[in-house]
């Protein structure tokens, strides 16, 4: 009888083992890429004195803008 219970627990941890799960890392065939269209637009505003306010008034020129 106890032969008989041996048994089937080994033919039971031995099915067991038998269905443990593979898990693999590969790295992929082909490159990621990754595409990404971006569009950046920002504005900067300045606080100056008045003196280089007039300054930057007369003098366009300093800027390269005309």
């Amino acid at each position: 009888m106890k032969l008989g219970i041996v048994m089937l627990l080994l033919t039971g941890i031995g099915t067991l083992s038998g269905c443990t799960p593979r898990i693999e890392v590969a790295a992929p065939k082909e490159p990621i890429t990754i595409n990404m269209n971006v569009k950046i637009e920002h504005e900067i505003h300045i606080k100056v004195d008045k003196d280089v306010e007039t300054l930057l008034k007369s003098r366009s020129d300093l800027f390269g803008q005309e």
